[in-house]
């Protein structure tokens, strides 16, 4: 008779619990980076108009960008903590089957080993029964009474040990059965168990992974969106405007400094401009704005008010 036990050990679960807090690590450093970056070195203090604005609304942008990953770095911690949950309730329910399984397993040994103990004893109950029943033969002619009624009391004690070996070996042979039905019930119940746990954690896995891409897809989508009024921001950027803005915030005036003329030391009253050189007209308004010569070939940049500004 041969026993077999169910290899109760189930394939680990995939270490996404240590894998999500590593990205959710990885995330939050990110967003804490960007955000440092973002606060620290600021751009563009000393710009104007329209471009102040529009880098003004990248470094909002930007902020909530990294406010993004951090969140973002959370809600993986989050999924992660239901992960370790799980693994946990699973593993607290495999351990119970295992402990029923061992139990069982425990009992049908010590029964197959009272069992095998019953047998030896009645093969060799058996065997000096027969001994007995050869020393009685071998003595037929012995004219010693007394030595073949030792022999005949011999033979009767040895019939009665192996009828009693036999019924012990027969109820242990029977208990063993009952034994083992029950170990076989306990281990159907078991692969069963072990089948239907399986499945959830698949079923699980699967489904926590799909909703971490899910996740990582929404924080491109919602990156995109805020680098979207970014790019807006950029498109209502006038190089026209805030050079007219300068001008209006820097200029002395609307004519040009009066002539320094020459004076006379001796004669103050006459005041006349120097030889060859007479006072002109004032200078005439500034013409177009000059185009910027450094316009790029990349189609990802796009023109705007005939000038290059990145659009995509």
């Amino acid at each position: 008779m041969h026993l077999f036990l169910l290899d109760t050990s189930l394939p680990p679960l995939p270490k996404l619990v240590d894998r999500g807090d590593t990205r959710a690590s990885i995330e939050e450093k990110y967003g804490k980076d960007l955000l440092n970056l973002s606060r620290k070195k600021p751009c563009g203090q000393l710009e104007i108009n329209t471009l102040k604005q529009a880098l003004e609304v990248f470094k909002k942008q930007v902020d909530s960008v990294a406010q993004c990953h951090i969140q973002l770095a959370q809600t993986l911690r989050d999924e992660a903590r239901k992960m370790e949950e799980f693994r946990e309730k699973q593993k607290l329910q495999r351990k119970k089957t295992e402990l029923i399984m061992d139990a069982a397993h425990k009992q049908r040994s010590l029964q197959f080993k009272k069992t095998m103990d019953a047998k030896k004893t009645y093969v060799q109950k058996c065997r000096d029964k027969d001994e007995a029943e050869q020393a009685v033969h071998r003595s037929a002619n012995v004219v010693n009474p007394r030595q073949q009624e030792k022999l005949f009391v011999k033979l009767a004690t040895s019939k009665t040990a192996v009828e009693d070996s036999d019924k012990a070996y027969m109820m242990h042979i029977n208990t063993l059965d009952k034994v083992r039905e029950d170990w076989q019930i306990e281990h159907i119940k078991a692969c069963e168990m072990f089948e239907a746990q399986e499945c959830e954690r698949i079923n699980f896995f699967r489904n926590a992974l799909w909703l971490h891409m899910n996740q990582l897809s929404q924080q491109c989508v919602t990156s995109d969106e805020m680098y979207e009024e970014v790019r807006k921001s950029l498109e209502a950027c006038s190089i026209e405007k805030d050079i007219e803005y300068f001008v209006n915030q820097q200029k002395t005036g609307q004519t040009p400094p009066a002539r320094i003329v020459y004076e006379n030391f001796y004669c103050p009253q006459k005041n006349t401009a120097p030889q060859g050189k007479a006072p002109g007209p004032n200078l005439p308004r500034r013409g177009p704005l000059p185009v910027p010569k450094s316009l790029p070939d990349n189609p990802d940049y796009s023109l705007i008010d005939n000038y290059s500004l990145i659009y995509q």
